[in-house]
């Protein structure tokens, strides 16, 4: 990719203040764009733009429909948007309540959604998508985040013959080096991260910048569209 390849390009971030989002908005940033970071977290808001050189804050929740009609409503068309706005919870679905798996499908998967409805994107412009490995390798201690992100994968692709001309695609993370995992002791963090990474043939762990740059490369590639990428160092084959 080329050094300003999205020169003036208006993108939009949802989930943007950390994680994944956050390296997404920076990395368009640094190719030109003009980046707006959107998120609920007034403070990781702040902190977030701060991080990316131009970028500009507004403060949506994202499973708020009707906030983010009114954030759309209230600017012109945007080049390309990514969704990666997302609280969700892992663990097995009888081991908790149900009311905590309500808010992971609202956070992660309705989130999507009413972006998705409301987005004023031009036409061959794009939409991103982020759900995750657990789509299409689902594990019983997660299940509802596993039910989640294969839903986001196939609402990608439904989006892409709906929306076109507009592209939409998904980018599906393996396990990945941020913040998400902070719920962790400092110890078991560690433990599972290197666990994970001498299981992969690349042999470390995912970084947010790697899945990224995929990010991008959904943004500047014109002819992808329907796509759903695992990024996640070769966890599927191994």
């Amino acid at each position: 990719m080329t050094a300003g390849a999205l020169t003036r390009a208006r993108v939009a971030v949802f989930g943007g203040s950390s994680g994944i989002g956050l390296a997404a908005a920076a990395a368009a940033a640094s190719q030109g764009a003009d980046v707006t970071i959107v998120s609920r977290n007034p403070e990781r808001l702040s902190a977030a733009v701060a991080k990316v050189p131009g970028a500009v804050a507004a403060s949506v929740d994202a499973r708020d429909a009707q906030a983010v009609m009114a954030f759309f409503d209230g600017r012109a068309a945007f080049d390309h948007v990514v969704v990666s706005a997302a609280e969700a919870q892992a663990g097995p679905l009888r081991q908790g309540p149900l009311a905590e798996a309500r808010a992971s499908v609202e956070s992660k998967f309705w989130a999507a959604v009413n972006v998705a409805h409301a987005a004023r994107i031009v036409p061959g412009g794009s939409l991103t998508l982020v759900s995750g490995m657990l789509g299409s390798r689902p594990s019983g201690g997660a299940t509802i985040l596993s039910a989640i992100n294969a839903a986001i994968d196939n609402l990608a692709r439904a989006l892409a013959t709906e929306m076109a001309p507009i592209r939409v695609n998904c980018v599906s993370p393996g396990r990945i080096d941020t913040a998400w995992w902070d719920f962790l002791p400092a110890d078991r963090r560690k433990e599972l991260l290197d666990r994970t990474a001498a299981t992969l043939p690349v042999k470390r762990i995912g970084q947010a910048e790697d899945v990224a740059r995929q990010i991008l490369s959904f943004m500047t590639n014109g002819f992808m569209t329907g796509s759903v990428v695992l990024v996640d160092g070769g966890g599927a084959v191994v």
